[in-house]
């Protein structure tokens, strides 16, 4: 992956239309920076044929301190193993772990749903360091 400044890609004018969600209960910012996000590389992604719902196996590096990582991401319609490699992506890193069959899922991939509920995951539009923690972008926060 390039260290150079990229552009996302632009979704369509107009609302993407779906059913969504209410709204979670409120939190305090106390509880939401008690979620430890962090952005990781993927190093290895392969299909994980054993899961109820399709899915990958992911391994993503989150530096020297975190270390490499096992994730189970339902990310199969929109990307293919080979495309993930390479790839930065968020993740929840202390959420306990959680076990899938055979496979332990360390940390929690971010991502969200299109508008057909598949699962997309989170795009960066700039390169960031291995390991960078989320951060409020309230100055409340600072």
């Amino acid at each position: 992956m390039s260290d150079q400044w990229y552009m996302p890609r632009r979704v369509p004018a107009g609302p993407i239309t779906r059913a969504c969600d209410p709204a979670a209960p409120t939190i305090s910012l106390d509880q939401f920076l008690a979620v430890d996000i962090r952005v990781g590389t993927i190093v290895k992604a392969e299909p994980f044929p054993e899961a109820r719902k399709p899915a990958y196996k992911l391994s993503i590096d989150f530096g020297p301190t975190l270390g490499t990582k096992r994730s189970s991401a339902q990310i199969t319609v929109h990307c293919t193993p080979e495309e993930l490699a390479g790839r930065q992506v968020a993740a929840v890193v202390n959420f306990p772990s959680r076990q899938i069959g055979k496979f332990i899922s360390e940390v929690l991939t971010v991502g969200f749903p299109d508008q057909n509920s598949t699962v997309v995951l989170y795009d960066c539009w700039a390169t960031i360091s291995v390991a960078a923690r989320h951060r409020s972008l309230a100055s409340v926060a600072d």
